[in-house]
């Protein structure tokens, strides 16, 4: 970590054979005070001066996007990428991006620095032309927007905040989650954009065990009927019932906790049935039914058979 007053202490050092330089360059720097940013910030600053710069005289210019990964850990002093770690974190990575922009997007790696381990990435470039903006239109990459909300994914995630809303990201940073795990690892991301900006964000221990903390499910029951034609039995207690002949009519495993209720039924194949059912999910903190269950309660009494759909 360094501050971004550190150009002032070399024009002091610089000054230090000169008295009364040295002391007024001390007086204004005093008056102008300091200020604390670290190297991420300082150099997103350098990249929006210089786009400021080259836009003066090419408006639509634009600046390579880039992605810094920097892990840390108990292994990471020596500031090198173990291939395990490579193998295991930089795909999970990948998949978290593309499902925060909504479709497939490609990194590639540029390069490892040392400072713990860094790994340097950008997008690949779309080998299909994109069609051209509209009028006054910024050209967001796909690789920004899924940064943006993996981003925002990713603080709620450390601030342990309610992440609903974006609940079809849990899995992919789940994985991300489950392989830092592995490794005793902390990733810190930094975006370079395009258009000069810059969006930071961490997943450390404390991330990862609110992920874990999101992962555990509940049940949550309800009686419903199930009713259709059987199309396969199993001695062990289990009937699968169609309900309807189409071809993409929803199908149901209905298990019978006692199997002999189902030998005295004597159901055959073919036969319609309609079925008191216990219909049970079970939900994760986020609202995702990690699984489900069809288990057998009684017959629908009195319910007249229904006509199958076509």
């Amino acid at each position: 970590m360094t501050t971004g007053d550190s150009w002032r202490e070399r024009r002091r050092a610089l000054l230090g054979d000169d008295p009364a330089a040295a002391e007024t360059a001390a007086r204004l720097l005093e008056e102008m005070g300091t200020e604390e940013r670290d190297d991420e910030e300082v150099e997103a600053e350098h990249r929006a001066g210089r786009l400021a710069a080259v836009r003066a005289y090419e408006p639509d210019a634009r600046l390579d996007e880039e992605l810094r990964l920097r892990l840390t850990g108990p292994d990471t002093e020596g500031g090198a990428l173990r291939f395990q770690w490579g193998d295991a974190l930089l795909n999970p990575v990948e998949n978290a991006l593309s499902a925060a922009a909504g479709i497939p997007v490609q990194l590639e790696l540029t390069g490892i620095s040392a400072g713990s381990t860094v790994v340097h990435a950008r997008p690949v470039p779309s080998v299909v032309p994109p069609e051209p903006p509209a009028m006054d239109a910024s050209a967001t990459s796909a690789a920004s927007t899924g940064m943006r909300t993996l981003t925002r994914v990713l603080g709620a995630l450390e601030a342990e905040q309610d992440v609903r809303e974006w609940s079809r990201l849990f899995d992919a940073v789940d994985t991300l989650a489950r392989a830092l795990a592995k490794y005793e690892l902390d990733l810190g991301m930094t975006w370079y954009g395009a258009d000069g900006d810059m969006r930071r964000a961490q997943l450390t221990q404390r991330g990862r065990r609110y992920v874990e903390r999101l992962r555990e499910t509940r049940p949550r029951d309800q009686e419903i009927i199930i009713s259709g034609r059987i199309t396969e039995l199993r001695e062990s207690g289990w009937v699968k019932v169609k309900t309807g002949t189409a071809r993409n009519a929803p199908v149901y495993d209905v298990h019978f906790e006692e199997p002999e209720a189902l030998l005295r039924m004597r159901p055959g194949l073919g036969d319609n049935v309609h079925f008191r059912v216990r219909f049970r999910q079970r939900l994760d903190a986020v609202g995702i039914a990690r699984s489900v269950e069809y288990t057998y309660l009684g017959l629908a009494a009195g319910q007249s058979s229904l006509p199958l759909s076509t």
